[in-house]
């Protein structure tokens, strides 16, 4: 659905127990919902008709086309949108990641965050750099999907270029 409207997007999920990921968005967050949008967490849980949570879904992704990243919280509460990444105060560029795609006979490679794509891959991995438990999807125009996660074992940004799947 993000990559349906065109524009390219970026969602960030962060953890619902933890404000910390607003040390890496510049204040005030363009278009902050309060309270927080929940329909997509109430169909999660109540089993819905298909036709319903594509709705609500297509919906939280069209968001994505608007300036800026959506946020929603690991409760699929929608906390806001429009949101500009910043790097926190104090953490260093990330400067490296590790990327893999799940293509068979690929292995892992380690590349500087502007060989994924713009702005919006480079800002979602320095996101994901200053915040370990927060996980960034970047769609872009060409139709390239990323995910980004903090990766423990290696201690840096993983990348996973997921738009094969996507087919």
């Amino acid at each position: 659905s993000m990559r349906e409207h065109g524009r390219g997007g970026c969602l960030l999920v962060v953890p619902s127990e933890s404000e910390t990921w607003r040390e890496s968005i510049l204040a005030p967050l363009n278009y902050a919902v309060s309270p927080p949008f929940a329909e997509l967490s109430r169909i999660s849980t109540d089993d819905p008709a298909q036709d319903e949570l594509n709705r609500v879904v297509e919906w939280v992704a069209g968001l994505t086309a608007v300036d800026g990243a959506v946020v929603m919280n690991d409760r699929y509460e929608l906390l806001g949108f429009g949101a500009k990444i910043a790097r926190r105060r104090g953490s260093p560029q990330v400067e490296q990641i590790t990327l893999n795609e799940p293509i068979q006979g690929q292995t892992a490679s380690l590349v500087h965050p502007e060989e994924l794509g713009g702005t919006r891959h480079i800002s979602a991995a320095q996101f994901v750099h200053d915040q370990h438990d927060a996980v960034a999807l970047v769609a872009s125009q060409d139709g390239r999907f990323t995910v980004f996660e903090w990766s423990p074992c290696e201690k840096m940004v993983r990348g996973h270029r997921v738009e094969a799947l996507l087919l």
